[in-house]
């Protein structure tokens, strides 16, 4: 980190390009979609993709797979059932605050309920995401 960065905490990056003419907005939407393209990348790593198990080339394959179905799952989930405040965070913190939670599903005169604990920070987060994917509509 340069010294400049250092003093007022913002990051600076130069973008050399051989695009034609003073085309600032197009620069700007194209960095922008690589961010969006680096955050992906980084929420996959954490979903298991930075820890390839074997040497081999298939079974390293279907690892990569497996963890790319995980990544595609947890922003499903987060966009059908969390609420705007834990939509867009990142996988560590959803495993945390919900899907690491000592809860349990069980049956009551033919109705699924969640028993949270109470003392749990984010049960009702929990159980508002819980109620919400009970509610969704099976694909037909």
């Amino acid at each position: 980190m340069c010294a400049l960065e250092q003093t007022d905490g913002w990051r600076y990056q130069l973008l050399a390009t051989n695009t034609p003419g003073r085309q600032w907005d197009f620069l700007q939407a194209r960095h922008r979609a690589h961010a969006r393209v680096e955050d992906r990348v980084r929420c996959g790593k954490t979903t298991g993709l930075d820890h390839l198990p074997l040497t081999s080339l298939q079974i390293n394959a279907a690892w990569c797979v497996a963890a790319m179905i995980a990544t595609d799952l947890l922003r499903w989930f987060a966009l059908l059932c969390l609420d705007h405040s834990l939509a867009d965070t990142e996988p560590k913190t959803l495993r945390y605050r919900l899907l690491h939670t000592a809860a349990r599903i069980v049956r009551d005169q033919r109705r699924r309920k969640i028993k949270i604990p109470e003392t749990w920070r984010w049960a009702h987060e929990l159980a508002a995401a819980f109620h919400a994917a009970v509610a969704l509509t099976a694909p037909t």
